[in-house]
């Protein structure tokens, strides 16, 4: 289980804290939903549990672990909004080998296998796919490192109808492996799908009941 107890984040050049006291509980094969507006503070959480960000206050728990950054990088996997536009390899096989050269074929075909990718050549461009194949190939390049917890910023951020319903799919797919938290500013389409969800607010967050709706 993930379990966050009064974390805050508060940078020196920040006039107020980004994220206040933040409290949240995520079981094991769970898919998590934070809902909020931009600058509410939602992808900079998704950044302190990815190891990219030192908190100020508070801790961060897995299995009744406490946790440091360098435990965070470890434990977590973090796809980017957009994360085709961060893509480095000339192909799809260099792109899931970027930091594991050492990565064996079957690992590569297991992930591509997980996001419904199995069927693409490996020597081809990752600019060559669609906006869906795209994601899902980010989400392949995460599932690589077998992380505990996937992470996940607007995933359905500027595909079509028909693509961020696939990829919705996918997600409700891979919590049956895999614990995942989303941060999105669109609920109703992960509604059906999510667990447990929360909304975020100038750094507050709260949980929504199952029986409130998420707009």
């Amino acid at each position: 289980m993930l379990e966050i107890q009064n974390l805050s984040y508060h940078p020196p050049a920040a006039a107020a804290p980004i994220l206040q006291n933040i409290e949240l509980q995520l079981e094991p094969q769970q898919l998590g939903v934070v809902v909020g507006p931009s600058g509410s503070g939602k992808s900079t959480l998704l950044e302190i549990l990815a190891g990219f960000v030192q908190w100020h206050q508070g801790a961060i728990f897995w299995r009744s672990q406490d946790l440091e950054v360098e435990h965070m990088q470890q434990l977590s996997g973090l796809v980017f909004q957009f994360p085709e536009r961060h893509f480095c390899g000339s192909t799809i096989l260099e792109e899931l080998r970027l930091g594991h050269p050492e990565l064996d074929r079957d690992r590569v075909d297991a992930a591509l296998a997980e996001v419904g990718l199995q069927h693409l050549p490996l020597h081809i461009s990752p600019q060559s796919l669609s906006g869906g194949q795209q994601r899902r190939l980010a989400l392949a390049v995460q599932l690589i490192r077998q992380p505990y917890l996937l992470l996940l910023d607007e995933p359905t951020a500027g595909l079509d109808w028909s693509m961020r319903q696939q990829l919705i799919e996918l997600l409700a797919k891979l919590k049956k492996d895999w614990t995942l938290l989303v941060v999105t500013h669109e609920p109703d389409e992960f509604k059906h799908i999510a667990d447990v969800s929360w909304s975020i607010s100038h750094g507050l967050i709260s949980k929504i009941e199952k029986s409130v709706s998420l707009i």
